[in-house]
């Protein structure tokens, strides 16, 4: 098989080695040459990986299926002429009024129907609003193309379940949903997936399996939102958040009467809530039901939940402002270190990373930021830096917004060698408060006694 994978991100890198891995598919990644990611193309083919952090077993893959000629990337599209296959997983943003950006996407659908052949199968593997794949994807298609999907062609929509730091583990164990625009072009997707795929692998129609992948992540969504509410009640009352989490959950998944199990899984409150999917799927939900759902109405725990979630960047700026003042300090006057840029500990995944808007919040008003993250050193022009000493020296207040291990290593004896007044406001509940309190720091943190 010649299975061709368009998109070299985290999706389409780690789908394509596990494909590759297997000596019947040669497997060729289309990435575009752009000024942002176009060096992935010539740093894959020399066996690396552009994916940082940890990762995994994806370094040793990548490097074995680039060396057995299995895997090969370019950015040339007539390789789609020659597909057996071709799984589509470029990235699909919203823009500030929440609307998909879908031009990459119809670049590479228009692209893939004026060269591929009969008896392709196309499987959209980027996360779309509801409805997509029929009413965008299948006109595209055939019109370039001149073939009939479902006749013709094949075309499927199928969603992963990838999560940074686990990404082959999850692609490999995770059942697979698998919407076909007919049963006969579900069941050539399961056939595909079966290659990598070691756990059950479900079949329905594209619709169903474009809602489960954002009504999926909406969940977590809902779910982070709630925490970070009870959270903010916490805060209020007076008592600490992850007290009342542990106790919640507390109630064991008895099984015996599954109909009354009094499981309960509340979330971790945060900093915020970063990444290509939670912040914009709730969106993609919305509009799927706004554009082509016949019963009209407004999502509101959805939509209020995801409002929540973008506000808890806000609400660190109020507990900095708050611990400043206990010290007689300004923030006009006080230089600020933030710890963790990328979204998710451990990873170098800065997509959406709720640190952005902290950033935002503070940089016209402070008189000095300074960022750290061993993972990612830079982003635009901010100023991210990976020497953590620096990032310390002479700081009047540290935030910590990601929680890599290297944080949770710090000791208190540290932080009051490098900073000039100690201050701490803790987003992801890495320090510990009475300890904090009793080393005469300042400290606050989120859905914590202030």
């Amino acid at each position: 098989m010649h299975l061709v994978i368009v998109g070299m991100g985290y999706v389409g890198i780690p789908v394509a080695a596990l494909f590759a891995d297997n000596p019947m598919i040669k497997v060729t990644g289309i990435q575009r040459r752009s000024k942002r990611s176009g060096w992935k193309i010539d740093f894959i083919n020399k066996g690396k990986s552009p994916i940082g952090g940890d990762e995994p077993g994806l370094d040793e893959l990548i490097f074995k299926t680039v060396k057995n000629g299995n895997l090969f990337v370019t950015d040339d599209i007539t390789t789609y002429e020659n597909a057996d296959a071709i799984i589509i997983a470029v990235q699909t943003p919203i823009d500030e009024k929440h609307q998909p950006k879908y031009k990459s996407l119809r670049k590479v659908l228009t692209d893939i129907g004026q060269q591929m052949q009969p008896g392709t199968l196309i499987c959209l593997e980027s996360t779309v609003a509801p409805g997509t794949t029929d009413n965008v994807a299948k006109p595209i298609l055939e019109q370039e193309s001149g073939l009939k999907a479902g006749t013709d062609f094949n075309l499927v929509f199928s969603y992963e379940r990838v999560m940074v730091g686990r990404l082959l583990h999850n692609l490999t164990n995770y059942t697979r949903i698998v919407g076909g625009l007919t049963p006969e072009c579900a069941q050539r997707g399961i056939e595909l997936y079966e290659n990598i795929v070691s756990a059950p692998l479900y079949a329905t129609d594209t619709l169903t399996a474009e809602i489960s992948k954002v009504v999926e992540n909406t969940y977590r969504d809902v779910n982070i939102a709630f925490a970070n509410e009870v959270a903010l009640i916490c805060e209020s009352l007076g008592v600490n958040v992850h007290d009342v989490r542990r106790f919640v959950n507390s109630l064991p998944n008895d099984t015996s009467n599954p109909d009354a199990n009094p499981y309960r899984n509340m979330h971790t409150p945060g900093s915020g809530v970063g990444g290509h999917c939670l912040p914009k799927d709730p969106w993609l939900l919305k509009y799927g039901l706004d554009t082509y759902g016949k019963i009209k109405f407004t999502p509101e725990i959805i939509v209020k939940s995801r409002l929540l979630n973008d506000s808890m960047p806000s609400h660190m700026k109020t507990l900095l402002l708050d611990a400043l003042a206990e010290k007689n300090l300004v923030l006009s006057e006080s230089k600020v270190t933030m710890l963790g840029f990328a979204y998710l500990e451990n990873s170098d995944d800065s997509r959406n990373t709720p640190a952005l808007p902290l950033f935002n919040l503070l940089s016209s008003e402070c008189k000095q930021i300074s960022i750290h993250d061993p993972h990612i050193t830079e982003y635009e022009d901010l100023p991210i830096t990976d020497d953590l000493v620096e990032a310390l020296r002479d700081s009047d207040c540290l935030i910590l917004v990601t929680k890599h291990k290297e944080y949770r290593e710090l000791s208190f004896d540290q932080l009051h060698k490098y900073m000039r007044t100690p201050v701490i406001i803790d987003g992801r509940n890495v320090f510990n408060r009475h300890e904090a309190l009793t080393h005469g720091f300042t400290f606050r943190g989120v859905g914590l006694p202030r």
